[in-house]
């Protein structure tokens, strides 16, 4: 899936500006932002669902205009019904023929049973909580054998145990050389799965990148006593530093391992008695958090 430039204004409100991205295959790419920020738009427009003011979208190597593009991607949105007299087994072979696509009844009923959904393949899906809609959901996104899925909130209304399911889904698809996006607000989700993440705010790009480039430091936290300003000079030399009391925090290189021991031992040969030294990273939410207050400065 790859696109560059994507525009889309609703009357003289500017939804995406300028939005490119791409998710290869084996790949799994977040999409990330505050409500708002046009995720979900740019994945209608990557799915055809929507037409962009600008820009081109390619699905598995076609136009994402031409119906066939579209063919073997699979799609969970974000808000959807289905019929509530029918069953899931219905729900799904309806899908099934709607795709077009040869499915025998047992792999139907691998599917339901993938999402949790084995025990109540016959139930009418009008008696589904909305966790268990939202499973069905997840199955009829893999009916057709999908070789790029788009999930948009997969996680929304399921409990703990519903998310690790997903969770352990994205990661069978990826294993299966499958590419995925995933737009969701559950950060730490992101994190577990994703090669790759979008940030998106007002309509813009505003950060993207692995993990790493992304994170792109780790911490370490300091026990000190004891501290002269020389000590403090060195500490500064290893990265911005933040003090509470006798807890000194200090942000690293990520790629530097031996910044940690040679810094304990200048300290230590400095008079600096050194009472705890405790490693940490920088989460996700807390790239993203100031990657959009940094974007909030900004703005007029």
């Amino acid at each position: 899936m790859w696109c560059t430039g994507l525009r889309k204004r609703y009357g003289k409100r500017t939804a995406v500006d300028g939005v490119s991205l791409e998710v290869g295959r084996g790949e799994v790419v977040g999409l990330l932002g505050p409500n708002g920020a046009g995720k979900t738009t740019v994945i209608k427009m990557l799915l055809g669902l929507v037409r962009p003011d600008a820009g081109e979208v390619m699905l598995l190597g076609r136009p994402a205009t031409e119906p066939a593009a579209r063919a073997r991607v699979g799609y969970l949105p974000e808000l959807f019904r289905y019929q509530p007299w029918l069953s899931a087994t219905e729900v799904l072979e309806l899908h099934v023929r709607l795709s077009g696509t040869d499915m025998p009844a047992e792999e139907r009923r691998d599917a339901l049973a993938l999402v949790g959904l084995a025990d109540r393949a016959g139930d009418r899906v009008g008696g589904f909580s909305k966790g268990m809609q939202q499973r069905l959901g997840l199955a009829v996104a893999l009916v057709a054998r999908p070789e790029c899925v788009v999930l948009d909130e997969p996680t929304s209304a399921l409990d703990p145990l519903g998310r690790v399911d997903v969770r352990d889904i994205v990661l069978s698809l990826k294993a299966r050389g499958i590419a995925v996006l995933l737009n969701s607000h559950l950060i730490g989700e992101v994190e577990r799965v994703c090669d790759r993440v979008v940030i998106l705010d007002r309509g813009r790009v505003a950060a993207s990148g692995s993990l790493l480039e992304l994170l792109g430091q780790h911490e370490v936290r300091l026990r000190l006593t004891g501290v002269p300003p020389a000590a403090e000079s060195r500490l500064a030399t290893a990265g911005p530093v933040h003090r509470e009391g006798e807890w000194f925090t200090v942000a690293l290189p990520v790629d530097d391992a031996a910044t940690v021991p040679d810094l304990v031992a200048d300290l230590a040969a400095l008079g600096v008695r050194v009472h705890a030294v405790e490693p940490g990273r920088i989460s996700l939410e807390e790239r993203l958090l100031g990657i959009l207050r940094d974007g909030s400065e900004e703005r007029p």
